[in-house]
């Protein structure tokens, strides 16, 4: 029987088990989930599958840079105290590292060589998991680069170097000097870090968002009762606006309060010495997007004792 991606998925979504000992177990069981969730038990990796249901939110961002690429991951954990970890830091500064050469792929990534362990990123998630106490997963994964230029990194509230809570990265293509480049990345870095833009310019937005907003403003101008070309004047206005809120070479340098994002990378120029082009950036907030469960602890630990 093939097994599928999706098989893998389900069955790791399941039992919190790493991708490649859930692809071996569904091998070795001829697809038959119910089967492959005892497979993998009888092999020791049943306390790490009691851990699966838990929310894992927490944990760290790490970020790493070799030349002109950089790459940046997210490793989840149920706790911040975990995320204060040591061992839990080396992992993700391990992996961080593997990233490089996982272009975005966090499949790809879990499947890789740990260092000096003999298995994979997944199996040594999963080591841990049974070690620590608490679920662990590889989130997400994204890689950066230039062919020539920089890629620029900032970690906010770092807890060692390249470890904290938030993570950007800031690709700038030019032949200009390197040194004075990677200065201005690191400040349009933190300027990303404090305005979470949605793109670059407003021809990257996604055209649904624009689409939703510009229905909003409509909605809202004609609430005015003015006339219907005054109306379509004011929508056009608050669009325009919009922009200047969320896209990066728009918004206000941060840095100056003053400067265009666009405005004061041209202004750089002059000091590299080679036109600037700032062709992508990334930014990883720990958690974003993760649904937390809330729960009632006295209530968690009396029905614990068996109470209610």
């Amino acid at each position: 029987m093939e097994i599928t991606a999706a098989m893998v998925k389900q069955l790791r979504e399941a039992t919190g088990v790493g991708m490649m000992d859930c692809k071996k177990a569904l091998a070795e069981t001829n697809g038959d989930m119910e089967a492959a969730v005892d497979w993998l038990r009888t092999r020791g990796l049943a306390k790490a599958a009691k851990k699966a249901d838990r929310v894992a939110a927490e944990g760290l961002v790490g970020v790493a840079t070799a030349g002109t690429k950089a790459a940046v991951v997210e490793i989840n954990s149920e706790t911040d105290f975990v995320a204060r970890n040591e061992q839990f830091q080396a992992i993700v500064a391990a992996v961080a590292k593997l990233a490089l050469d996982a272009d975005g792929d966090a499949v790809k990534l879990g499947e890789m060589p740990f260092p000096g362990t003999g298995h994979s990123v997944s199996a040594e998630l999963t080591e841990a998991i049974s070690k620590i106490g608490e679920n662990m997963n590889l989130r997400r994964t994204e890689t950066v680069s230039v062919s020539d230029g920089v890629v620029s990194s900032y970690v906010h509230s770092a807890v060692k170097e390249g470890l904290g809570r938030l993570g950007i990265l800031v690709a700038l293509e030019s032949t200009g000097d390197k040194t004075a480049l990677n200065a201005l990345g690191k400040q349009i870095a933190m300027h990303i870090a404090a305005t979470n833009p949605l793109s670059i310019s407003p021809e990257d937005l996604d055209p649904a968002v624009v689409a939703r907003e510009r229905a909003i403003f409509a909605e809202q101008a004609r609430e005015s009762g003015k006339p219907a070309e005054i109306v379509e004047k004011m929508v056009e206005g608050r669009v325009r606006k919009y922009y200047e809120e969320v896209t990066l070479l728009a918004q206000t340098f941060v840095i100056d309060g003053e400067t265009k994002v666009g405005d004061a990378i041209k202004n750089a120029e002059k000091d590299v010495g080679a036109p600037i082009k700032l062709t992508k950036f990334v930014r990883y907030a720990l958690g974003e997007g993760i649904e937390k469960q809330e729960t009632d602890f006295a209530a968690e630990v009396a029905a614990t004792a068996g109470t209610r």
